[in-house]
Order: C-alpha cells, then sequence, then structure tokens
C-alpha cells in the first residue's frame, strides 16, 4: 500500500508521521510556494502541484495518485476532505479513500443532509431552513425564526463560510460574503441559515466507525472561538453535567450507524446552561483538534482512519485518563482584528517536556504565505488533572521562541491565564465578548534584543542597521526601527 497525502502544512506532517510508523510509504503534494514546507520532507515521494489553489484540483489530485501508483488517498482536513464528489472519483480510479464513503459524506458531511438525517434520528436540531441559496429565501427563513441568525457553509467547515447577522439590513451583504467564501474554500457556494444560540457551549463527540457499528471514544470542548474558528480546545468538557455528556455521546454513535459510518468522524452540538442540547454538524473528516483525545485515551486517530479503511476492526472504546488541553498556535495579530500574518520564520525554538505534544507544520527559515490557513501548529498539553494540564500548556507555550512572523502566542497565554478559562466558564462568545490588552515584551527578550542590536554592524546613516532590516521582529510595522513596547 503507498498513500498520497492530499493536503499541506502541520495535517499533512501529521499524517506522514503516522504512515511511517506503519511502514506505509506515502507521496506528498505541494504547490508552487510549498516547495521548501516540512510535510515535503517527510514523504517517500513528492510531487508538485503548481498553483496554490492545487490542494483543490481533483482530477490532478487522483492523476498524480496513479502516476506515482499509490493506492490510497487521505485528504486530512479542509480542502477536498469533505468532498463526496472527491470520495467518489478516487473509488471511481481504484484508489481507497481513507475515510467515510461518498454516501456516508451526503448523509452526514453536507450539513443538509445531516440536518435532515439527525431529525430521522430524532435528534434536537437548531431551527433554521437548510435551503437557502437565494437572498430571497436566506431572508423568508430569518423572518421566520428571527434575528440573530448565522449564515452557514453547506458543504465544509472550519468556520469558512459563515456570518453572524443581527438584522435585515446586514443580510444581503453578509450572504453575498459567506457564499464567494464558500465557492472558494470547498468550491460549493450552497448555505444554509439557522438561529444564532447565546450563551452556549460548543461540545463535539469524536466518534470511529466501520460501516456497522461505531464507537465513541469521548467529548471535547470547543466553544473557545474567534471568527467561529477554534482558538482552544480541551477534554473532558468541563461544563457540561455527566447525564448530558452521555446523551451526545449516545446520539453521535446513533446518527453513525444511520450512516453506516467508516472511519474517523466528530458530531458537534450546541449546549445550553441548563445542559439542554441541539445537533449542531458533522465534521466528515479528522479534526484539528484530534490530538486531545489521543492524548486521553492513547488512541492514534489516523492509525485507526487507515486500518478502517483496509477493512480492520473498532478498537475497543478506552476509558479517558486526565485532562488534555490544546492550543492552536496561528500566524495572525489577535490585537489588530486577528489579521493574518505571513513572512519568513527567523528563529524557531519548540519547548519540550514529558507531558506536552507539539505538532508543527513549520521549521526555521520557511516561509509562511498568505495562500492558506493560519495554523502553524498545536500544542496539547497533558495532566492528571484540568488545572495541571492548564498551568503545563501555560509554561510551554512561555518557553516557544517564534521570531519573524506575527502570532497569537501571547494571547493564547492570556486566554489560559483568565478568570474565565480558569473557573471552566467558557461559551463561543466568550473570546469576542471582552477587549484583550496588547501584552507587555518581558522584560528579558527586550534586553536581548537590545544586546543583539548594539552589537550588530550598522547598516544605514544612525540607524544602526534596525531600518534596513524589514524584516526585523523587533521593529514597528513602519520600519522605524523603535523596539515594540
Amino acid at each position: 500500500m503507498k498513500v498520497l497525502v492530499a493536503n499541506r502544512g502541520e495535517i499533512a506532517c501529521r499524517i506522514l508521521k503516522t504512515l511511517r510508523e506503519m511502514g506505509i510509504p506515502s507521496v506528498a503534494v505541494h504547490s508552487d510556494g510549498d516547495g521548501d514546507a516540512l510535510h515535503v520532507d517527510l514523504a517517500d515521494e513528492v510531487a508538485a502541484l503548481a498553483a496554490p489553489s492545487g490542494y483543490l484540483d481533483a482530477p490532478l489530485l487522483i492523476e498524480t495518485a496513479r502516476r506515482l501508483s499509490a493506492d490510497a488517498v487521505h485528504p486530512g482536513y479542509g480542502f477536498l476532505s469533505q468532498s463526496a464528489p472527491f470520495a467518489e472519483a478516487c473509488r471511481a480510479a481504484g484508489l481507497t479513500f481513507i475515510g467515510p464513503s461518498p454516501e456516508a459524506m451526503r448523509l452526514l458531511g453536507d450539513k443538509r443532509g445531516a440536518r435532515r438525517t439527525a431529525e430521522e434520528c430524532g435528534l434536537p436540531v437548531i431551527p433554521g431552513a437548510s435551503e437557502c441559496d437565494t437572498l430571497e429565501s436566506a431572508r423568508r427563513a430569518a423572518y421566520a425564526i428571527g434575528y440573530p441568525v448565522l449564515i452557514k457553509a453547506a458543504g465544509g467547515g472550519g468556520g469558512k463560510g459563515m456570518r453572524l447577522v443581527g438584522d435585515d439590513g446586514a443580510l444581503a451583504e453578509a450572504f453575498a460574503a459567506a457564499r464567494r467564501e464558500a465557492e472558494v474554500a470547498f468550491a460549493d457556494p450552497r448555505l444554509l441559515v439557522e438561529k444564532y444560540l447565546a450563551p452556549a457551549r460548543h461540545v463535539e463527540a469524536q466518534i470511529l466507525g466501520d460501516g456497522r457499528e461505531a464507537v465513541a471514544l469521548g467529548e471535547r470542548e470547543c466553544s473557545l472561538q474567534r471568527r467561529y474558528q477554534k482558538v482552544i480546545e480541551e477534554a473532558p468538557s468541563p461544563g457540561i453535567p455527566e447525564s448530558t455528556r452521555r446523551a451526545l455521546l449516545d446520539a453521535a454513535v446513533t446518527l453513525a450507524r444511520k450512516a453506516k459510518y467508516a472511519s474517523a468522524g466528530t458530531v458537534e452540538f450546541l449546549v445550553g446552561p441548563g445542559g439542554e442540547h441541539f445537533f449542531l454538524e458533522v465534521n466528515t473528516r479528522l479534526q484539528v483538534e484530534h490530538p486531545v483525545t489521543e492524548l486521553l485515551t492513547g488512541v492514534d486517530i489516523v492509525a485507526a482512519q487507515v486500518e478502517l479503511a483496509l477493512g480492520g476492526r473498532l478498537p475497543e472504546p478506552p476509558t479517558p485518563r486526565g485532562h488534555a488541553i490544546e492550543a492552536r498556535l496561528n500566524a495572525e495579530d489577535p490585537h489588530r482584528g486577528f489579521l493574518p500574518s505571513s513572512g519568513p520564520v527567523l528563529m524557531l525554538d519548540w519547548p519540550s517536556r514529558p507531558w506536552l505534544r507539539v505538532d508543527s507544520g513549520i521549521r526555521q527559515g520557511q516561509e509562511v504565505r498568505p495562500d492558506y490557513d493560519p495554523l502553524l501548529a498545536k500544542l496539547i498539553a497533558w495532566g492528571a488533572s484540568r488545572e495541571q494540564a492548564r498551568r503545563r500548556l501555560v509554561e510551554a507555550l512561555r518557553d516557544l521562541t517564534l521570531l519573524g512572523v506575527a502570532t497569537n502566542q501571547a494571547f493564547l497565554i492570556q486566554v489560559l491565564e483568565s478568570e474565565e478559562f480558569r473557573r471552566g466558564e467558557t461559551y463561543t462568545s466568550t473570546l469576542e465578548a471582552r477587549r484583550w490588552p496588547l501584552p507587555e515584551v518581558p522584560a528579558e527578550a527586550v534586553a536581548a534584543a537590545r544586546r543583539a542590536l548594539a552589537t550588530r554592524p550598522a547598516e544605514g546613516a544612525g540607524d544602526g542597521g534596525v531600518a534596513a532590516d524589514r524584516h526585523s521582529p523587533w521593529q514597528e510595522p513602519d520600519g522605524s526601527g523603535r523596539l515594540v513596547p
């Protein structure tokens, strides 16, 4: 067996490492700008895709797999990972798609199909309308359920193609923006409209299925989000009663059995303050935050995907142990509206601890490009208790050195140290409901920068060479050479 990994960045590295551990030959693909990316060096063979959009080019990916005699394709997450037509095309080409069947994707991966299937299984769903492909139909749905509403992409996830609309005056612009984003991200412009519920927790159940039976590996709390994309995830959820937890896991298994689901997947729910819960959607793919569950259960979910694709058996549901928290390190500036950032990674030093896992897609000297999702790496800490895991993750983030591109590193520490997080009182609105002050640069970092600048040879009249280096992490964005306060 040889597997082509139809993805890039952190998740491609993650999959390639497991394939190597399993002794399975691998093929990596890359666009023009990704030739020096870390995932390229981890594969046994490499193929170029040319344009940045190559990761969405299904015919090219399939042709590449066949040309290099690959037997299977692993889509990772994002891009074509939830595309039923891609899974179907792989099947028609004689390639094993390491994920659910096209039929299961249409039932669950498509948000419209998932709502219908959930209703058939008797699950409570959020009030809304599954088919809103015109502005007029979206307006009718919004009037029927009442503002505020969420416009959502029907064919993808990850917060892309999603807009919160508070009144009718904002609907047209939000509808057009969501439709454009869905088309670019998933090649699927279809939309639906749902009632916006707040306050609510976002809790998801990790499932594995073999096409007949399914098991739940536990739940994860994913409420801390910005722009509908998760920032920090943890397990077990600190804010739901045991009865709600059991109900969510049972509902997830029921859905998986109904769809004859085979592979890893995630069933997502919104949970109200009283424990009432509503089905949200199904991600018919590997989830970004899957390492949280892996640290608690010891199950390698990527290896399980491969084994299930080859007809293997489901693992026994393990007993979760301890607590795990994951922080997503993104190339973005949280204090400037989470604007994505790009540039070279000038210095990189990951922390190393027995209780810490770092899933990274970058290395020192690599150029972070603006063409893709800003996720650079994930840091996941395990502890015997939630508080121990929290302290350990804060320690790891403080020990991380990444210079040359703006990241949310300091912001993550702020969130983990906040009273809301310490108490476990986090909701989908928590991050955007308050102002997070600009953190101070540690005194030792400023002193180190001053020493480095003092010993540099002059490169310009009177500027000490600072202004000449536009990539210096110690400069203001205007190139003035002033130390960042």
